[in-house]
């Protein structure tokens, strides 16, 4: 009897050759530029990309189900670049498929309704692949591997203007409508032992950074799947957005004084001409565990500030290319059967060295400021 090599097993099991990518937004487009390094890459949306790109784009309707089917058909895989509430009907179609599912989503709801669809998948489904959720989860799941015994979880991530102005202090260099999302669904976190859903854009705190004061609230999403993970072992875990001082006081004004959070769309534009993307933008990553070494209490820090950079000649703002690259990494590891092939797959399964270990992935290593200063102020 001839028995083949767990290596050759997973490459006849699923071999990932061509990536498709729906949504060619300044994310999506990016996401195409990093996986064609490695795979023959196809982008689809509705119009072409504004600028040019190194793979093919074929122009259909991803709404469409009959559309999708089949621009997907040939595909091993699929990332979905587009707006959450788009989410489910690629999701629906890879399924259908039995090809590879990723998504940077940070809606609940579609990311619940992706874990059932995982369950019959032929291949793997991983939502929330981005920054947050995505390497957020990826860095706080680092941090708590040298505890014997956790206490408190904090993680903070905030996408900013480095040149801030107007009493907003915010620029919208992600997508409005999935900002607005996570700051009117419900936050969940465990909070005394117990795992509960919280309002966002409450919890407010002052937090420090390199001297410049920010303030930091609870948004839905964040914590992806870590409250499900840890439930049991930690007194505290959560999730808040960075912000500069003010923002959240005037997004509660926007959504609850005048009622704008029973219409999004009208507030998506309004937002979007209002605060139209920089190209100086700046990404704070931070996560804090608390807990115990055997009998030692000890306290572990993760942080980051990442900038724009340059890639394949083309300058990217910080919330693109840590976006991009997160996805792109994750894709990575599942086509070198460093992940699991089939089913769904939670962020903080990957470790930090596997993610560090990538091609796109090193750039969060790698881009970064030498002197970590963070505090916080009550």
């Amino acid at each position: 009897m001839v028995f083949m090599s767990i290596d050759l097993f997973i490459n006849k099991l699923f071999t990932v050759k061509r990536m498709a990518v729906t949504g060619m937004g300044k994310v999506g487009s990016l996401v195409g530029t990093l996986l064609a390094d490695m795979f023959t890459v196809t982008g689809i949306d509705r119009q072409a990309p504004a600028a040019a790109v190194p793979f093919t784009v074929v122009e259909g309707d991803v709404s469409d189900p009959d559309t999708l089917r089949k621009l997907l058909k040939d595909q091993d895989g699929v990332v979905s670049c587009l707006p959450y509430h788009l989410n489910l009907a690629v999701a629906r179609t890879a399924h259908e498929l039995g090809i590879h599912y990723f998504d940077l989503t940070e809606d609940v709801a579609t990311t619940a309704a992706i874990r059932h669809m995982a369950i019959t998948a032929k291949g793997v489904m991983i939502p929330q692949c981005g920054l947050a959720p995505g390497f957020i989860g990826i860095a706080g799941a680092h941090l708590t591997k040298s505890f014997t015994r956790l206490r408190d979880i904090e993680l903070r991530v905030g996408a900013l203007p480095r040149y801030p102005n107007g009493l907003m202090g915010y620029s919208f260099t992600w997508s409005p409508a999935g900002v607005i999302n996570e700051y009117i669904n419900d936050a969940e976190v465990i909070h005394n032992g117990v795992r509960k859903m919280v309002p966002s854009l409450e919890g407010l705190e002052t937090i420090n950074i390199e001297g410049q004061e920010f303030e930091a609230f609870s948004t839905s999403g964040g914590l992806g799947t870590l409250c499900e993970t840890l439930e049991g072992k930690v007194d505290t875990l959560n999730y808040k957005t960075i912000r500069y001082p003010g923002h959240a006081r005037l997004m509660r004004f926007l959504l609850y004084e005048l009622i704008m959070k029973d219409k999004k769309e009208l507030l998506e534009q309004i937002l979007t001409e209002a605060k139209p993307p920089v190209r100086e933008d700046v990404v704070y990553v931070y996560a804090v565990v608390e807990g115990w070494d055997n009998n030692s209490l000890k306290r572990e820090e993760f942080y980051r500030a990442y900038h724009p950079i340059d890639i394949h000649g083309q300058n990217w703002r910080a919330i693109s290319w840590t976006t991009a690259a997160s996805v792109a990494a994750i894709v990575e590891l599942v086509a070198k059967g460093q992940l699991p092939q089939q089913g769904f797959v939670r962020q903080e399964d990957v470790s930090l060295e596997q993610f560090y270990n990538t091609q796109w992935g090193r750039l969060y290593a790698e881009e970064q400021f030498k002197h970590q200063t963070i505090g916080h102020g009550k």
